[in-house]
């Protein structure tokens, strides 16, 4: 399983290792790492170090240290490394090892104060110099194997200013090309926060990422993940200090764990039975999609209660399913589905808030959030205990639903805003509603209301396409259903809402993972769930 820790973590883990000094120690294996980084990039590239070309952007302290370094790793090499400096206080120690090594260096001067201006007079333009080692250096770039950045570290705030955000912005149009320079982000992108995965542009787009100690929070989150690229973690010894991680991600063995087996005393109502409450006369598509989904990850029974045209359509496509148009008070099930298509469907509406208080473990999609309670206030949520009216629920917002969402709770939250910060929205959603919330996104994010935070991205562009949600509604309510009879046996430890985060999880990896079936081939929901048999078996094996 993947850990991610906050920047402030990390630094605090590293400070004991700094206060025994050794520090120098703990920057020579960050740059040997970040060097081996960018040989692994020039080598899949085709390219050997040797006659390669790298320019390094340096910004100051450990984080342009780590970078001229790994700089002087490659130029002893025979890498012909060009730095461009960008502060005045540049690491001594590791740019006299940079120029030892036969490293150039390129300087962008720093402007002098500016003096108080009467008014109507204008500002000194920038020196004719600093324009020149700019010109300089994008001409170097151009003609590189390889841009390093090393501009900000994890304690970089507010982004990128001035002519080296012009730079950078131009250096973004180069590699954007597709035949120019691979980028190696030190630490992390320069204009991400190692946090909060938030972005202030001009970022650099990083094919590989190699971070220092322990992954960053920020690395695992939408819109900084997108920007990271691959991610690599040097190992600098400090794990027995950072304690417990901000964010977890499962990984292929932690899918291939969790993924129920059937027992050889099992039967259909062991092995759980899971209730669909979706799609509509007018809308039956989510209903076919959500119980198409759910059957192929094999539970022991899917139970669908809706209208009759919709039942009707099922029969065909899964005579296994049990259709009626009756009540979920008649009925038991392991876990419920209500919400996908049901909108304007009184009927289906009632049922879906007849299964929401039902307090088995419940995903609520699409209509079956305006049903949602008011929850708790914003101001009381950091005293929230998880134990409440709305712990059995998993909400499966877009950003959109999830800005609906929080109005009604009375917080203004627009839906550019969570997508610009998605992890602090699904950890407010979670605790102001009491509720598991599964935001979807280009990195999915898990957040219980016990603070528990799972972010997944499994997925491809390609599943951004209609009746996908409803896919992967009807894949966490089978495995709730499934994993229910079990997860006491499992850890009779773990807490309600962490096993319905950790499902959730589950759920969000192995839909994500249907896109790389026939990678590239077009795409569209009705596929998805034919493709489950085979994605498992590949978890499993």
């Amino acid at each position: 399983m993947l850990r991610a820790y906050t920047a402030a973590a990390v630094r605090a883990a590293e400070q004991p290792l700094l206060d025994a000094g050794h520090g120098p120690a703990l920057m020579q294996r960050a740059a040997h790492g970040l060097g081996l980084g960018v040989v692994s990039v020039l080598r899949a590239r085709g390219r050997g170090v040797y006659g390669s070309r790298v320019a390094l952007l340096i910004g100051s302290g450990n984080n342009g240290g780590d970078a001229l370094y790994a700089g002087a790793y490659l130029a002893s090499r025979g890498s012909c490394a060009t730095a461009l400096l960008t502060s005045d206080r540049t690491h001594t120690e590791a740019l006299l090892a940079f120029i030892k090594a036969g490293g150039r260096i390129m300087r962008m001067p720093v402007l002098p104060a500016v003096p108080a201006l009467t008014p109507g007079q204008e500002p000194p333009s920038s020196a004719s110099g600093e324009k020149g080692a700019l010109a300089a250096f994008l001409a170097e770039s151009a003609f590189c194997d390889i841009i390093i950045d090393g501009l900000l570290g994890t304690g970089g705030r507010g982004g990128l200013q001035g002519p080296l955000a012009e730079v950078v912005a131009q250096l973004c149009h180069m590699v954007a090309a597709g035949d120019g320079p691979a980028v190696v982000a030190c630490d992390l992108p320069s204009g991400v926060n190692a946090t909060t995965g938030e972005v202030t542009h001009p970022v650099l787009p990083a094919d590989l990422t190699v971070t220092f100690g322990a992954a960053k929070t920020g690395v695992v989150c939408a819109p900084a993940e997108q920007l990271c690229g691959s991610v690599s973690v040097v190992d600098l010894g400090i794990d027995e200090f950072l304690g417990a991680p901000d964010v977890l991600r499962l990984e292929t063995a932690d899918l291939a764990n969790l993924l129920p087996v059937p027992a050889t005393a099992d039967h259909k109502y062991t092995r759980g039975v899971a209730g669909i409450v979706a799609g509509s006369e007018q809308y039956p598509g989510a209903g076919l999609l959500a119980v198409a989904a759910a059957s192929a990850c094999g539970p022991g029974m899917v139970r669908y209660l809706g209208a009759a045209e919709v039942c009707a359509a099922i029969h065909i496509r899964n005579p296994e399913v049990v259709c009626s148009q009756g009540s979920p008070l008649d009925v038991r099930v392991q876990a419920w589905l209500v919400g996908s298509g049901i909108d304007g469907d009184n009927a289906a509406l009632l049922r879906a808030s007849q299964a929401m208080e039902s307090r088995v473990p419940t995903v609520v999609d699409a209509a079956a959030l305006t049903l949602l309670g008011a929850g708790i206030p914003e101001e009381d949520a950091a005293e929230a205990t998880g134990s409440r009216h709305n712990a059995h629920l998993v909400l499966t917002p877009h950003a959109g639903e999830l800005s609906l969402l929080l109005t009604r709770h009375g917080i203004a939250k627009s839906r550019a805003e969570i997508e610009a910060a998605p992890l602090a929205a699904a950890r407010l959603a979670a605790r102001v509603t009491g509720a598991t919330v599964l935001l979807k996104g280009p990195t999915t994010v898990v957040a219980s209301p016990e603070g528990t935070v799972y972010t997944q991205a499994d997925g491809a562009p390609s599943l951004a396409t209609a009746g996908s949600g409803d896919t992967l509604a009807g894949v966490l309510v089978a495995l709730l259903a499934m994993r229910a009879e079990h997860q006491h046996q499992e850890d009779p430890s773990e807490g309600v809402q962490d096993t319905l985060a950790v499902t959730a999880a589950l759920a969000a990896a192995l839909h994500g993972r249907l896109a790389h079936v026939d990678s590239g081939a077009p795409l569209n929901a009705g596929a998805l769930a034919a493709r489950i048999p085979a994605v498992w078996a590949r978890i499993m094996h």
